[in-house]
């Protein structure tokens, strides 16, 4: 069982620590709890933006192959990463390197010079980045699923932005974005991995404790509206249809968010699932099918995924629906309840196993919810859920007027997919 600690520095950081002696890893990880949902639309895109330069030079490491070299010498894995409600920063070496990985994390969260050269440059690479995910159905229609959702508010734009928005943002922008959303009380570091915890802790202190105090940031409420079944379909000539068909659902802060993510798997969350059984290996009419969910503080969604032959895509959205009704209709008997709370708990046992994934679990957990549940308490709320709160949830979500659909694929006709919404 993994053991954390989480300490307050004197500026309002959180440092959570996670000792795992079963590693020759350590990981650490920066967290600001701001991103594309604290954007306004004039500068869509600017917390992944920012997210990139710091990759381009500190005062100590002055160019971008400076930044990476140092790293790359010692076989380290490093990234960053911009979703809708925080962006992150990390580095996993070798146990005998934490120092460097503190000090390297530490110094682009904190001192990056944002070249004015680079800024200019970055643009290109996020543009072409950007042009990479349109020119992919399977990743592009996910983008889509949420302007479903969402429509025109910062939870249903494009994370990178749109091409307009990035060629305009200013770096006096991105410095302004970085003073009013990097500070200590938004932030949060973990440290995971083969450490001693007393010096992790105070190497911590040593290297963030000049992080400014600043003031949390609110973002704006999500609004949620809809009263009859919403699709988007986007014409492309590809070979292949790929469909985003799920509902809304729950936050994170949900009481029934368990039975929520049971639902799911039930439904697709694994290759012994209904929906893969049914729609791929009874029906052949997807190579790719899973059904997952996504939990917010303030959204919630689950979503069915799937590629399928042009001429099949009505078979295939039938055939998904069709499971729908049948789990909001008929009891899960005990043996695929048994089966679903083994698998869940045997996956999170197994990717938890890494010292990257440990810091991303506890220190998610924290950031978005001020708590946290180890995996043993998670196991237990687990454990609890029987067969009438999966009846009740799937009865409460899969419902006409909650069912959305994202499509990619050479229609145009909309109507006809409304009506197999309809017809749920």
């Amino acid at each position: 069982m993994n053991m954390y600690k989480k300490t307050i520095l004197k500026n309002g950081l959180r440092v959570i620590t996670v000792p795992n002696k079963n590693t020759q890893a350590v990981t650490v990880l920066a967290l600001a709890k701001v991103g594309s949902k604290h954007e306004s639309k004039e500068i869509n895109g600017i917390s992944h933006f920012l997210e990139h330069m710091f990759f381009k030079g500190t005062k100590k490491r002055p160019t971008p192959m400076a930044v990476v070299e140092t790293l790359d010498k010692i076989g380290g894995e490093y990234n960053a990463f911009t979703g809708e409600e925080y962006t992150g920063y990390y580095a996993k070496t070798e146990a005998s390197h934490f120092d460097l990985a503190l000090d390297w994390v530490s110094d682009i969260f904190l001192n990056s010079t944002l070249p004015d050269k680079e800024v200019k440059k970055e643009k290109g690479v996020i543009v072409e980045e950007i042009n990479m995910y349109l020119d992919n159905p399977m990743l592009y229609v996910q983008t889509l699923w949420r302007k479903v959702l969402y429509g025109d508010q910062p939870a249903g734009w494009d994370i990178a932005g749109t091409k307009s928005t990035v060629r305009s943002i200013s770096r006096k922008e991105l410095f302004d974005y970085r003073e009013k959303y990097y500070t200590a009380p938004n932030s949060l570091i973990c440290i995971s991995g083969k450490i001693d915890e007393k010096i992790a802790i105070k190497e911590a202190k040593k290297y963030f404790s000049k992080l400014s105090k600043g003031k949390k940031i609110s973002k704006l409420s999500v609004i949620e509206k809809q009263n009859k079944p919403k699709s988007l379909v986007h014409f492309k000539a590809t070979d292949q249809t790929h469909i985003c068909l799920g509902v809304r659902g729950y936050s994170l802060f949900n009481p029934q968010r368990y039975v929520f993510q049971f639902v799911a798997t039930v439904l697709g969350g694994m290759m012994s699932s209904r929906l893969f059984m049914e729609v791929r290996e009874r029906l052949g009419l997807a190579y790719y099918i899973s059904t997952g969910v996504e939990m917010d503080p303030d959204t919630g969604f689950l979503i069915t995924r799937a590629g399928v032959d042009n001429k099949n895509v009505d078979k295939a959205i039938q055939a998904i629906l069709k499971e729908y009704r049948k789990i909001s209709q008929e009891i899960v008997n005990p043996e695929e309840i048994k089966k679903v709370k083994d698998y869940i708990k045997g996956k999170m046992a197994l990717s938890l196993e890494s010292s990257d994934a440990l810091a991303s679990f506890y220190s998610g957990q924290e950031l978005l919810k001020n708590e946290i549940l180890t995996p043993q308490e998670i196991f237990k709320e687990i454990d609890k859920v029987k067969a009438k709160d999966i009846l009740t949830v799937a009865q409460e979500i899969f419902q006409p007027e909650k069912l959305n659909l994202a499509l990619i694929g050479p229609f145009k006709d909309k109507k006809r997919f409304e009506n197999l919404l309809k017809g749920f």
